[in-house]
């Protein structure tokens, strides 16, 4: 069962790239390949039980259990040693990806208190990064049982190198971009 977004892009998105970039075959016409959510939780290096409710938040937010990351290196400055954790990621792909897009365009992003917009924020290889500052504004997230207001990493994959047709795919989804 595909989602409601996965629908439209089949449908709709797909043909209007094709016509609008210029493409001659099909198969180039820039897709979604996954989503990554990452959390840093700095406090982790001190009392690791704040990890812990980090992971189960992201849970509800991206509906997969997400994997614990580790320090790659010891820094004495930071009282950082090598495989320490640090944080908690997860990667959606198919109706998973579909639906926190759909939720995080439709529900999530215009909650943001003044909300202009996102930034054209993309890599260079087209690829998009957005950084959330406040995960309460997902719906899941349950205000009782959150300690303390953290922020979230969100990247966007497409399986195009050219930022220009990055963007077009995500204004096709109606991606909130600031208006310049």
């Amino acid at each position: 069962m595909s989602s409601r977004l996965e629908n439209l892009y089949k449908e709709k998105i797909r043909p209007e790239l094709l016509k609008e970039i210029g493409f001659s075959n099909p198969m180039q016409v820039p897709r979604m390949s996954k989503v990554v959510l990452n959390i840093g939780v700095k406090e982790a290096v001190s009392e690791s039980k704040v990890l812990n409710s980090v992971k189960e938040v992201l849970t509800e937010i991206s509906g997969q259990t997400p994997v614990i990351t580790k320090a790659k290196k010891s820094i004495a400055g930071f009282k950082l040693r090598k495989g320490m954790p640090l944080g908690v990621m997860v990667t959606l792909r198919g109706n998973n990806m579909y639906s926190f897009i759909d939720r995080l365009i439709n529900l999530a992003l215009p909650r943001v208190k003044d909300f202009q917009g996102v930034k054209e924020s993309f890599d260079g290889n087209g690829n998009y990064n957005l950084g959330i500052r406040d995960w309460m504004i997902f719906p899941e997230v349950d205000y009782e049982k959150v300690d303390r207001v953290r922020g979230l990493n969100i990247t966007i994959e497409t399986s195009t190198n050219d930022d220009k047709a990055a963007c077009a795919l995500l204004k096709g989804f109606n991606m909130p971009f600031q208006r310049k």
